[in-house]
């Protein structure tokens, strides 16, 4: 059976989708970025920056195992974050990660694969995952999972920039290897905000 909608209710149906457009249109005109630099640590260089907000994962991310390295060496993904491991080497590597934010019950190992083969995981607990391979001890590498996907990682002079952040209050935090982190507040209200973060403060 087919339901007629009277023309009034069309209208109606109409002009509320178009506000729901035009809010969601406006919202995102007022995100905001975040830039400012990081200092006061052993090196300024892949530190991990993110506020504290839930948001969309990424899709997929890539770690490779490449001339006996984990590459990236510090690979940023939001929760929710499938991330494909492969190995370009031509000898087998491991894939193992002994905790996930300190939680060692979340430990895992992916086993042993040959070259041009990828296996795959989906990180669902935000926290930092050390990783390692069982076969060549040298090999580490880190993948930190944000609780959403407004974070950005430093270049070698500690820069950063966190773009498209909804406007609020929020709290703005750094993770490095072998780093103490920074905490601090920060308020976007739409444009760019600047923030310095010095360890130690």
């Amino acid at each position: 059976m087919e339901f007629l909608i009277p023309n009034a209710v069309r209208r109606s149906l109409r002009t509320l989708g178009a506000i729901a457009i035009i809010a969601g249109l406006s919202a995102a005109s007022l995100a905001g970025d975040i830039t400012g630099k990081v200092s006061g640590l052993r090196s300024a260089a892949n530190v991990v920056v993110y506020i504290d907000a839930p948001g969309s994962a990424g899709v997929r991310a890539v770690m490779d195992q490449k001339k006996m390295t984990f590459i990236p060496h510090v690979l940023v993904v939001a929760k929710g974050t499938t991330v494909d491991f492969l190995n370009s080497d031509a000898v087998g590597h491991n894939v193992y990660w002994p905790s996930v934010g300190g939680n060692k019950g979340l430990a895992n190992n992916l086993g042993t694969w040959p070259q041009g083969v990828k296996k795959s995981f989906t990180f669902n607990t935000p926290g930092v995952v050390p990783l390692l391979c069982n076969v060549h001890a040298e090999m580490a590498g880190y993948i930190f999972v944000a609780p959403g996907p407004y974070f950005a990682l430093t270049n070698g002079s500690g820069d950063f920039v966190i773009k498209g952040v909804p406007p609020g209050h929020y709290t703005i935090k750094t993770w490095s290897e072998g780093g103490r982190p920074i905490v601090q507040q920060v308020d976007v209200t739409g444009g760019t905000t600047t923030v310095n973060l010095t360890a130690g403060r």
